[in-house]
């Protein structure tokens, strides 16, 4: 049954009651990640959760020694709702609150990458017949729904032909006429139709709008004059609810690379691809260092991913 608007408002009175709801209305938070935000006490903090679950506003799951609270799902327009939306503005500390949780939560991500790149490097020691990354990748590949897919500085194509096993098409685009030619060569030799090779821009797509439904750069946006055009062009030829992902260099001082690789960008921070992802019009823009090499420069790749609006 719902919770009536004067229980609502009872429990609500007290203010960090409301900044405990607004930032469990964003995100699901443990009672120590919502000490660290909002910097009170752990017995504060419990005693406030537990007068807001007796109450039916929120709701806690257990995930291994410790739970994270989250605000019970109400239907959209209820009384807590409309509520909430009030107390953003009138909550003085709502805008620092929400800066800090994302950087709390930012920290439970990088405790987690932390582990599974531990878990990884063990898997690497062991051998196990017929495992290897190759393989899961292709497994990946092929569980992906058939789509129109762009790949943005395809080089040799290589990237493409794999794309291709379960694609619908793949338009690769490349400023390299050699590259093309090499990597038409590739897809004749291997019986590969589905991939439309094209010399062009990052820049200045020769691919119509809303044409396609995911586009990838892999390792070629460090290559761009202007990162934010290319990512803009992007935008601009995916269908609404298109998808991007960034696979690239992570913002590092090998300063050789500009004339070893021919690289314009030493790399890109996670704060920089999210900003040029918000700026092109994408929506939930996601960034994890997902590689790091062990050999010096330690180069670290950096994956973003991100969703264009639908219409």
């Amino acid at each position: 049954m719902a919770t009536s608007i004067v229980k609502i408002l009872r429990v609500v009175a007290d203010p960090n009651r409301l900044r405990i709801l607004l930032l469990l209305k964003a995100e699901a938070l443990s009672v120590a990640e919502l000490q660290e935000i909002l910097v009170m006490g752990q017995s504060t903090i419990s005693t406030h959760l537990s007068q807001l679950k007796a109450a039916g506003l929120v709701e806690d799951r257990r995930i291994g020694k410790s739970s994270l609270y989250r605000l019970t799902s109400p239907a959209g327009g209820s009384p807590l709702d409309v509520l909430l939306d009030h107390a953003k503005a009138e909550i003085p500390e709502a805008a620092h609150d929400k800066t800090t949780a994302r950087r709390v939560v930012k920290k439970r991500q990088d405790k987690m990458r932390a582990f599974f790149d531990s878990v990884a490097g063990r898997l690497g020691k062991d051998y196990v017949p017929g495992k290897s990354w190759k393989s899961l990748a292709e497994a990946l590949l092929r569980l992906m729904p058939p789509m129109v897919i762009a790949d943005l500085g395809a080089g040799d194509g290589s990237f493409s032909l794999l794309l291709a096993q379960n694609a619908k098409n793949v338009i690769a685009v490349d400023s390299s006429a050699k590259m093309i030619e090499f990597a038409r060569e590739q897809a004749h030799r291997n019986h590969v139709k589905n991939v439309d090779y094209c010399l062009g821009d990052m820049e200045e797509l020769p691919i119509d709008d809303e044409a396609v439904d995911l586009v990838f750069f892999s390792q070629s946006l460090h290559h761009a004059l202007h990162p934010q055009h290319a990512i803009a062009e992007a935008a601009r030829i995916l269908r609404p609810g298109g998808r991007i992902a960034i696979l690239d260099l992570a913002k590092h001082r090998f300063e050789e690379a500009r004339e070893m690789y021919a690289d314009e960008w030493l790399g890109f921070s996670e704060a920089e691809l999210e900003s040029m992802l918000h700026d092109a019009g994408f929506e939930k823009p996601q960034t994890s260092i997902v590689y790091k090499e062990e050999k010096a420069p330690h180069f670290q790749t950096l994956l973003a991913v991100a969703h264009k609006p639908a219409h």
